[in-house]
């Protein structure tokens, strides 16, 4: 073992003793699953602190880092365009909840589409939260070993364990508690780093970072575009993000997804700096990886341990949120027994993966456009369409998902070059036919 894989794993085993050591005991299911300590619920600052630093996934950074040095500043504004996901949910659940007395996405599905929406709209979202577990713990292993490599199995393993162990104790309140600490701790390292690359030492100025991209759809744009379409269905097939829609109130709700879209977007954007630093420099490989190795030992155990933060942030969110779904939105075991038993279940299932090969990408772009068909149901959520709608739209986006997968989309509807061009038009001609399927049944009673 090398020293620095010795002082990573220090940073392992000193942050997670330290979460597990400060993560409250839930004693109830309220405490457990709701966040509700000593009869309050989550302010804006908690919430907001949750929000942001559980979507800024390890894998989020490392590809705002790589998107930084395939198209320089315009790739990490791309990247950030998901997180107009925070606007838009935060502004459909505040409805859903002061016009429409709705107390979670299940409740809304429930009465509108009927108990068949549920369980597929379960399924979607289960898968999610499958894809959250090894697509993070993936990153954490390659900052340990080769991919392959004993080391790097041996990582993501204990990794996920140490996770496992401070959220089992308390639940979602756990998670929040300890996003607070996480995302304190992502903004110093970030800021450390900036400094490194920004700061009176370096010849790399602020100017050349905003110079740095072209604004064209072939370095960008596409992804851009992409990501702002997807953002009107990523987010509701995202329980770590909506379950936190519904523990505090309405307006501290909006506000706190409001700020957290900001601040997420923010956070994203000066991470990509370090891949356009790296596309200054003329690295090749991963960005963040390649720039601590250019800068020392110091900076690369910075981004590590940010690594290390962003991750175990997705991964107790991740496991928190599946508890929540399996026990009280589907009702399988409303207790705190079967709810750490859950945990278990997704670590173990969530982590078999890692042994395949499996892109990190594509579980954000492909599950992305694999739910699109939730566009019309939220975002139309007042409408009176009857249950076929539901699934007229739902199975239209899957479809839409593996002309993705299968790139057997036709080249004649797409209208731009370059990469994403693909994921752009798909996305664009998809929400349009779902939109068009989920309408058609109301045309048709009139």
């Amino acid at each position: 073992m090398t020293d620095i894989q010795i002082w990573q794993w220090g940073l392992v085993i000193a942050s997670s003793t330290l979460l597990f050591l400060v993560s409250p005991w839930a004693k109830n299911t309220n405490q457990f699953f709701n966040a509700i300590q000593k009869k309050k619920a989550p302010n804006t600052f908690l919430l907001m602190s949750s929000l942001v630093i559980s979507w800024i996934f390890a894998k989020s950074i490392t590809n705002a880092a790589n998107l930084g040095l395939d198209y320089g500043i315009v790739g990490g504004v791309a990247y950030a365009a998901y997180y107009l996901s925070f606007v838009v949910a935060g502004i459909i659940i505040y409805k859903m909840r002061k016009e429409g007395n709705i107390k979670s996405i299940h409740h809304f599905l429930n009465d509108k589409f009927g108990t068949k929406a549920v369980r597929v709209f379960s399924i979607l979202i289960a898968i999610r939260l499958f894809n959250e577990v090894w697509s993070n713990t993936m990153v954490i292993g390659s900052y340990f070993g080769d991919i392959g490599s004993s080391h790097y199995y041996w990582a993501i393993i204990i990794f996920t364990l140490f996770t496992l162990s401070y959220v089992l104790k308390g639940g979602m309140s756990s998670s929040i508690f300890t996003d607070v600490i996480q995302t304190g701790l992502f903004a110093i390292l970030l800021f450390v780093i900036l400094f490194y690359i920004l700061g009176p030492q370096s010849t790399f100025t602020t100017k050349e970072v905003l110079s740095s991209g072209v604004w064209s759809f072939e370095m960008g744009l596409n992804l851009l575009f992409a990501a702002a379409l997807q953002s009107l269905s990523y987010p509701f097939h995202d329980p770590v993000l909506t379950d936190r829609g519904f523990i505090s109130s309405p307006k501290v709700t909006l506000k706190s997804f409001l700020w957290a879209g900001l601040l997420g977007a923010l956070c994203i954007i000066l991470f990509s700096i370090i891949g356009v630093y790296a596309r200054a420099q003329g690295f090749e490989g991963q960005a963040a990886v390649e720039v601590g190795k250019a800068f020392g030992v110091i900076i690369l155990l910075i981004i590590n341990f940010i690594m290390i933060t962003s991750a175990a942030s997705t991964l107790d969110s991740t496991f928190s949120s599946f508890s929540k779904l399996t026990a009280i939105d589907l009702k399988m075991g409303k207790n705190l027994k079967f709810g750490r038993l859950s945990m278990i279940v997704i670590a173990i299932l969530g982590t078999l993966p890692v042994f395949f090969d499996a892109a990190i990408l594509s579980a954000t772009t492909i599950s992305g456009t694999m739910v699109i068909g939730l566009t019309p149901i939220f975002i139309f959520w007042k409408s009176k369409a009857p249950k076929i709608s539901f699934h007229l739209s739902v199975f239209c986006g899957i479809i839409f998902g593996f002309l993705l997968v299968f790139k057997v989309f036709p080249k004649s509807l797409i209208f731009t070059d370059g990469n994403h061009a693909d994921l752009l038009w798909i996305n664009f001609w998809g929400i349009l036919c779902c939109l068009i399927l989920y309408f058609i049944p109301t045309w048709i009673k009139k």
